[in-house]
């Protein structure tokens, strides 16, 4: 056996032994020793033997052993006689050679020391057997005839002849004899004590003693020994009883916690007195309680707190009684409640060591490290000790050491070691690299991973490398790394990869499933009649899985069948040649391969003679003439004469009765074999029964006929031969209890009016019986305590009489809801999504009822993350059986936690005990709601994604790993992290042909969470719009394989399958925006269907599975709608060139509407007032209006011409002298002779009158301004 490593998980609340001859690695990782062996405490020895002082312990390096012997140092290399086995510290005391054993007697204890602390056994107390002397003989014994004797007389003559004890004489546990009164025939000579000491084998005889009995007148004593009447025969008193045993009427007693308390009460009178026993204020302890020596000593086994009180014995006969009380005091060595675990750290981390203990009176704590007490040893920053518990903060590499609690009273002490081991290991996976496990499907497997590592790994089972952790529904995961599977079905074969996580790293194994088909027997062997000398043949068919080898063999009789040369077995069967009387029995076929087996059973049945007879077949006639001779109590014999066979073998020949007051022919008696030469039939063994009608129908291939005869009488009419069974008493309400039975047939009754007597009483010896007649299979007694036990006797009894004295059956009236709640309910947090749970157990009298379970009902209050919703659903964790801890899993990380415990039995839940709270630690998150995938163009795909439901703690990031594919092809793998808020990310597509899988997963402080993986879709080839898109499925659900053939709005998909040609499915889908839709599909070859009123451009998850299952979230597969235009066509309307044309048309646009404004709105009218000297052109148009048009068609202003700053247009040069549209002389002329006269002084005014309406607001105007 190799060193083992041991590794005390303190968030686990067990011990992990991690095998170092497994794990190369192992013997590197230091251990402190642990005691694995040890002598018990009070050893008691055999003085012709050896002395053997076992002290056997582990650690690493191997520790080296020493001892003290009374508290010194013993020194095993100075005593010759002594030595030290090799690789360990058991003591060899050998005597060969001479020595007194006494010589060695004393306090023991052991030592064993490595590097890193010191282990201590418990204290040994050492003693030799020795045979005790003799108490000094009492005087000799005598007695007056009648008188009580209580003497030490020998339990047995010198002849070794066992003296036959009763109510009168009895012997005490202290090896007295007791006579409660003396009578003639207890006067001889020889009555000898006989000790036997089990340990040594020997038997101790002390001198013989003679007892005298004096009579007071002479009779015939022998003619009145055991006669009812002898003492008033002999004129002897009749007294009232008195205690011999113990004396007065009080006496108290003492007893440990856990032994078995024994009370002895010994009376004398005349007659011998009965003894019946009490408890004050109480029942006796239930189920504990056993009474001995005729009534005279009360046992109660396993005594605790709760059987402390007065119980009292009472002794009466016809004269009177008396009653002794008895107070017992129950104490307590001390007893664990919690022992302290080995514990490893981590540098850094937080510990404790926990030592409660309790007893009577309470024990003390004396903590000590490595052998020494505590507050005697170096000064440890890092460790503080608190009266029961020692915590340890920030610890160190180097402060490992073997720490011993001392729990004593003055009844005993505890002694434990627990080692504090800081170490800093990753995690390691101590099973086997890639194993195999094979398993039949639904049949319960479990797949191993242990583990180690400090800090303490986090564990989880992943399948095929993906998905979410295995735990929940079909799986569980254990505390040592194991993950159970309930029922293996084949969609559960794979890889599943446990993985193993602390601070430090990581480490990881596979578990290869495989799920094998059931061996099954689909033809097995039947029941067969043959003639002897014919040749059958059985049966055996076989299916199995093709990848298991399969071993067929035959029994007979249920033992191994010899073949020889008559027989031969064959793939699918056994044939016999030549078969023979011997040939007939049980034929059993075992098909087994190395993982299960089936098997089938045949009779063979070998006749001497059949009859055949060829010809035509038809009905056969009815037999006649049937006749009963030979009637006896059990037997009657039948004769008849066959009907004919009409050319058909008559394969068997059927006796039905049934009761004469009966309707229709249901029972069947006896069956025999067709036999036409041979008409007559013997019932060996028939019921006794009231008149019949009998039949005999002769079967055959092609129908059967049944004739009717007289009644016949079938034995004697008498009372019912058995009972009722299945009988049952439980109650229906707290103060009943319900008893029901299967009755007895018609063909049990064995004559009219049958009824049953019920009868039962409390289970107790001097308990009443009550009885009640009733003639169902059902009688409810009422007004019953709570739950207590009854026996219950059923009796049959008819007109006749009465079955046979009944069974008696035990039942339990109703059940209540218990008085208590578990107490002093402590939590521990085992890592951020389970806790685990002690408590102290209800007193079993509170429940009221049948334990069920204990019951941790738990919610969430609410999350440590400020404004998180949170449902606070009330859920329950059951803990089956009478225990005190246990696990909750399942929780959310980064909460607050409210529990409560209940018991619970048949009736309901007790009372809640006190609410406890907790708070989980961070831990994973769960995966990202949402990750949306858009692809605008051919160079960038944009991605958007939700935060997780489940943060599990505060976020610190996401992390995007992405990787191109083009089919088999993958690129390089890129890790992109993003900041807790970033819910965004463009890629630059450095390939447009090639698709992009994207894994997304948020994180925490403690780690990253569970992903969410997409695809990003695929892009069409330029060319025709409306051009299909096809995408080849992964596995679908439930051994499915399937494609999906995709358009822009349908899709077509089929998939093959290995279910019978029946099986319906169901094909479900849902969008990338959470949009689901279920389609039922009727079984079809092949298995297809069509998808309608799908979005273009769109991405599906598709499910296929069997109607009656339920799909796997990860089987799916996914394809994509194309889009009602092909992707590769450019969008024009987002091109460059596109929007630079647009914009340069706009402007040519805008540049022709000014021209048009410009040229509407050339020159301009002004109003004329002062044209009193000039007399206008009466053709001229503008006239009328009193204005005139200063402009014409010669003198135009240029589209060029520019404006002055007041917005009029300069006047042009022009041949025309202006001097006839002066007035007076006030008219000028300029340098070049033109008339500027009085116009030019009231342009202002004109300019206000007649152009503020039109030229000021001229758009050309304001085009001119600039």
């Amino acid at each position: 056996a190799g060193i083992v490593f041991a590794l005390c998980l303190q968030h686990l609340g067990s011990t992990i032994e991690v095998p170092l001859d497994r794990c190369p690695l192992c013997p590197a990782v230091p251990q402190p020793p642990t005691i694995t062996k040890q002598s018990v405490k009070d050893y008691i020895v055999d003085p012709r033997d050896n002395i053997f002082i076992e002290c056997e312990a582990k650690g690493n390096p191997v520790p080296t052993f020493s001892w003290t012997r009374n508290g010194k140092f013993f020194n095993v290399a100075k005593d010759p006689k002594v030595s030290m086995r090799r690789r360990s510290g058991t003591l060899v005391i050998d005597f060969h050679s001479g020595g007194r054993p006494e010589d060695y007697e004393g306090e023991y204890q052991c030592f064993a020391r490595n590097d890193y602390g010191t282990a201590l056994s418990s204290k040994i107390h050492l003693q030799v057997s020795r045979s005790s002397p003799w108490f000094r003989a009492p005087p000799l014994p005598w007695g007056w005839s009648g008188a009580p004797s209580p003497v030490s007389v020998p339990a047995v003559p010198t002849a070794m002849e066992p003296i036959q004890q009763d109510k009168r004489v009895s012997q005490g546990q202290n090896g007295d004899l007791y006579f409660s009164n003396v009578i003639l025939q207890d006067a001889l000579t020889d009555y000898s004590c006989n000790a036997r000491f089990h340990f040594t084998h020997t038997i101790q005889q002390k001198n013989p003693f003679t007892l005298k009995v004096k009579t007071k007148k002479p009779h015939n004593e022998t003619s009145l020994r055991n006669h009812t009447a002898m003492y008033s025969a002999r004129g002897i008193t009749e007294t009232t009883p008195s205690f011999m045993y113990p004396y007065g009427t009080t006496s108290s007693q003492m007893v440990l916690r856990g032994v078995d308390l024994l009370l002895e009460c010994i009376a004398s009178g005349v007659p011998a007195p009965d003894i019946m026993w009490y408890k004050k204020g109480g029942e006796l302890p239930v189920g504990k309680t056993k009474l001995e020596n005729f009534n005279k000593a009360l046992r109660i086994s396993n005594v605790s707190e709760e059987d402390s009180g007065e119980y009292f014995c009472l002794a009466s006969n016809k004269m009177g009684s008396i009653r002794h009380t008895i107070s017992v005091r129950v104490k307590a060595a001390p007893y664990w409640l919690d022992e302290p675990e080995n514990l490893i750290l981590a540098p850094g981390e937080d510990g404790r060591l926990v030592c409660r203990a309790n007893g009577n009176p309470k024990p003390s704590i004396q903590w000590l490290v490595n052998g020494e007490p505590i507050e005697a040893s170096a000064h440890n920053p890092s460790r503080e000790v608190a009266g029961d518990t020692i915590v340890f903060r920030d610890t160190q590499i180097g402060s490992s050491a073997v720490y011993q609690c001392n729990a004593s009273n003055e009844h005993g002490y505890l002694l434990a070691n627990a080692f504090v081991s800081v170490l800093d290991v990753p995690p390691r996976i101590l099973a086997p690299r890639n194993q195999l496990i094979r398993v039949i499907q639904n049949n319960r497997t479990r797949l191993d991973c242990p583990f180690f590592g400090s800090p303490i790994p986090t564990l989880r089972w992943f399948k095929n490398g993906q998905g979410n952790t295995l735990d929940g529904g079909n799986y569980k995961a254990h505390e040592n790394g194991s993950l159970e599977m309930f029922m293996a079905r084949k969609e559960d074969q794979g890889i599943y990869t446990c993985v193993a996580t602390n601070i430090l790293g990581k480490a990881e194994a596979q578990v290869r499933l495989e799920v094998k088909d059931p061996t099954r027997i689909v033809r097995g062997p039947e029941d067969q009649v043959v003639k002897r000398g014919s040749m059958p043949r059985l049966h055996c068919r076989v299916k199995h899985d093709p990848t298991l080898r399969l071993t067929v063999t035959w029994l007979k009789d249920d033992a191994p069948l010899y073949l020889g040369s008559r027989m031969k077995k064959e793939d699918d069967g056994l044939t016999i040649f030549g078969v023979a009387e011997r040939d007939q029995g049980d034929y059993t076929c075992v098909a087994s391969t190395e993982l299960d087996k089936d098997s089938a059973k045949a009779y063979l049945t070998v006749l001497a003679l059949i009859c055949v007879i060829a010809g035509l077949t038809a009905r056969p006639d009815q037999p006649r003439d049937l006749e009963l001779t030979d009637l006896a109590e059990r037997s009657v014999r039948l004769t008849w004469i066959p009907g004919d066979d009409n050319n058909s073998p008559i394969t068997g020949l059927a006796v039905e009765g049934v009761p004469a007051h009966a309707k229709g022919w249901h029972w069947v008696i006896f069956k025999v074999p067709s036999t036409q030469t041979i008409p007559c039939c013997r019932c060996n063994h028939a019921p006794a029964h009231n008149p019949k009608l009998f039949t005999l129908p002769a079967q055959c291939f092609v129908g059967q006929h049944t004739g009717k005869f007289p009644p016949g009488i079938l034995g004697k009419l008498r009372s019912p031969e058995i009972n009722p069974t299945g009988v049952q008493g439980a109650g229906t309400q707290k103060n009943n209890m319900e008893i029901t039975w299967t009755p007895l047939n018609a063909t049990q009754a064995y004559g009219p009016n049958l009824r049953y007597i019920v009868r039962w009483r409390r289970r107790d010896p001097r308990g009443s019986w009550y009885n009640e007649t009733v003639r169902g299979p059902r009688h409810v007694v009422w007004n019953t305590p709570i739950y207590v036990p009854y026996e219950i006797k059923v009796q049959a009894e008819n007109d006749f009489g009465r079955a046979p004295e009944p069974d008696t059956y035990i039942g339990y009236s109703g059940e209540d809801y218990p008085k208590a709640a578990p107490t002093d309910v402590r939590i521990r947090v085992l890592n951020s999504t389970a806790v685990a749970l002690t408590w102290t157990r209800v007193h079993l009298d509170t429940i009221q009822g049948q334990l069920k379970e204990y019951r941790a009902y738990f919610w969430r209050d609410s999350s440590l993350l400020k404004n998180l919703w949170v449902s606070k659903k009330r859920q329950f964790v059951s803990f089956p059986g009478d225990r005190n801890r246990g696990i909750v899993s399942r929780l959310f990380p980064y909460s607050n936690y409210k529990l409560e415990m209940v018991v619970t039995n048949g009736r309901g839940d007790g009372p809640r005990s006190e609410v406890k709270e907790f708070p989980t630690p961070e831990g994973v998150p769960s995966s990202p709601r949402y990750l949306r995938i858009r692809q605008p163009n051919l160079e960038i795909i944009n991605l958007e994604w939700d935060h997780p439901e489940h943060p599990n703690g505060v976020l610190t990031g996401y992390s995007l790993r992405y990787q191109p594919f083009n089919g088999t092809k993958t690129g390089r793998t890129v890790v992109e992290n993003f900041s807790p808020n970033q819910t965004r990310f463009t890629l630059q597509r450095t390939d447009p042909i090639s698709r992009y899988r994207f894994v997304l997963r948020a994180r925490t402080q403690v780690g990253e969470g569970e992903p969410v993986v997409e695809e990003s879709p695929a892009l069409l080839d330029e060319g025709g719009a409306q051009r299909q898109h096809s995408e080849t499925a992964q596995p679908l659900c439930c051994r499915d394989r399937g494609t999906a053939m995709a358009n822009s709005n349908w899709a077509n998909i089929t998939w093959s399958h290995n279910y019978s040609a029946g099986t319906d499915f169901v094909v479900k889908y849902i969008t990338s925006n959470k949009t689901e839709r279920s389609i039922p599909v009727k079984a079809q070859t092949p298995s297809s269907v069509q998808l309608a009123d799908l979005t273009p451009g769109m991405m599906y998850k598709l499910w296929v599975f069997p109607i009656w299952s339920s799909p796997s979230e990860h089987s799916y597969i996914t394809f994509t709608t194309s889009s009602a235009y092909t992707k590769n066509q450019v969008d024009i309307a987002t091109q460059g060139w596109f929007i630079g044309l647009m914009c340069a048309i706009a402007l040519l646009v805008l540049i022709l509407l000014i021209v048009c404004f410009i040229k509407r709105s050339r020159g301009g009218k002004y109003p004329v007032r002062d044209n009193k000297d000039e007399h206008l052109n009466p053709e001229d148009k503008n006239v009328e209006d009193g204005s005139f048009d200063y402009s014409d068609e010669d003198n135009k202003p240029l589209p060029n011409s520019q404006t002055s700053l007041d917005g009029t247009i300069k006047q042009q040069e022009s041949d025309d002298s202006l001097v006839d549209y002066g007035e007076g002389g006030e008219g000028q002329f300029n340098e070049d002779g033109s008339f500027i006269g009085q116009y030019t002084v009231k342009k202002d005014k004109e300019e206000t009158e007649g152009n503020e309406s039109s030229e000021a607001t001229s758009p050309v105007n304001a085009i001119y301004s600039l």
